[in-house]
C-alpha cells in the first residue's frame, strides 16, 4: 500500500515556526522521530519511510502555501497514490489552537492551499488533518495571525500536539481514515 502524506507550509526560515507551517511541522517532527530525512526534489522536499508494510511518501511542498495543489498533483502522479490515500495536513483557524480533527473530505473554507489543491486535482475528496491554530486575531488581520510564529506558550504545548499529529498520520497509514477518526477526533 501507498500513502502521500502531503504537510502544507511556506519554505524560508522567517516561516519556520508561524501558524501556517503547521503541516511542514508535523512532518519534521514524525522524521526526527523515526529517522528519515527531506531530500529537496521537484516542487517539494521529499522523504520516504517503509512502516508496517506501508511505503509512505512525505512532501513539503515548495511552491508556499497557495500553489501547493502543484506539487501534490505531480506526487500522486509520480508515486500512483490515489486521492483516498493522500492526506493533507494542514493549519485551521475554525479550531482552537491544539485542536486536531481528521476528515476523508471536505471543502476549502476559504484556506487558499486547499482552494489550489481542490482545482488541481478536480475533487475535494481527499483526506485532510486539520490543525487547529486557533483564530485570535483582529477582523481583517488574518494574514497577520497565520504567519506569525506561535506564541511561547504555544510553543510549549507544540511538542504533544505534533506528537498526537504523528500518531494520527501513521494510523491513517495502517488502520485508515475511519479507525483514526473513531480513535483521535476529538
Amino acid at each position: 500500500m501507498k500513502y502521500l502524506i502531503a504537510g502544507l507550509g511556506n519554505i524560508g526560515p522567517e516561516y519556520a515556526f508561524t501558524r501556517h507551517n503547521a503541516g511542514f511541522m508535523v512532518l519534521d517532527r514524525l522524521a526526527a522521530q523515526h529517522d528519515f530525512k527531506f531530500s529537496f526534489e521537484k516542487l517539494a522536499f521529499v522523504a520516504e519511510w517503509k512502516y508496517k508494510g506501508r511505503h509512505i511518501y512525505f512532501i513539503k511542498p515548495t511552491t508556499y502555501m497557495n500553489l501547493s495543489g502543484k506539487a501534490i498533483r505531480y506526487y500522486m502522479d509520480q508515486y500512483k497514490v490515489t486521492a483516498e490515500n493522500t492526506l493533507v495536513i494542514v493549519d485551521e483557524l475554525q479550531l482552537p489552537f491544539g485542536a486536531l480533527r481528521i476528515k476523508p473530505k471536505g471543502s476549502h473554507g476559504g484556506h487558499n492551499g486547499l482552494k489550489n489543491i481542490e482545482e488541481l486535482l478536480g475533487t475535494s475528496e481527499y483526506p485532510r488533518l486539520r490543525f487547529g491554530i486557533g483564530n485570535n486575531f483582529p477582523r481583517g488581520r488574518q494574514v497577520d495571525y497565520v504567519l506569525k510564529p506561535f506564541s511561547n506558550e504555544e510553543m510549549t504545548e507544540l511538542p504533544i500536539i505534533l506528537d498526537k499529529a504523528g500518531d494520527m498520520v501513521t494510523s491513517f497509514c495502517t488502520l485508515g481514515i475511519q479507525s483514526t477518526m473513531n480513535n483521535y477526533n476529538q
